[in-house]
């Protein structure tokens, strides 16, 4: 089954690229979920400062910087994962250095 890795973080504390190349908590990560053979596809996204949000409403195209919400965690980074249930995927989430701080949203994809 595939999920998907929502890597919520709280941008005042995260890490820059190179921190997080050079954690070993994060490189031990990336080493389990390669041993598995699980990730599909990963990607950090850019800080909340360089987000676009577009909403419709009654016809007309609403377009705002950043995302609408009132909170200090947003989603800066996905992972897709093949796994073979949820308690597989609740272990690659709980390995993730974000768990820590932050949090990881898992969802089940549509297949």
């Amino acid at each position: 089954m595939r999920y998907v890795l929502l890597i919520c973080d709280d941008e005042t504390v995260s890490p820059t690229n190179e921190e997080l190349a050079a954690d070993p908590v994060h490189q031990a990560w990336s080493a389990d979920l390669e041993r598995r053979g699980a990730e599909i596809i990963g990607e950090r996204l850019r800080p909340v400062v360089d987000a676009t949000t577009v909403r419709v409403r009654d016809d007309e195209t609403l377009v705002s910087d950043g995302p609408f919400a009132e909170t200090k965690d947003f989603v800066g980074g996905f992972v897709i994962v093949e796994c073979e249930n949820l308690d597989e995927a609740i272990e690659i989430a709980a390995g993730h250095p974000y768990a820590r701080w932050g949090g990881v949203e898992i969802r089940p994809v549509w297949e």
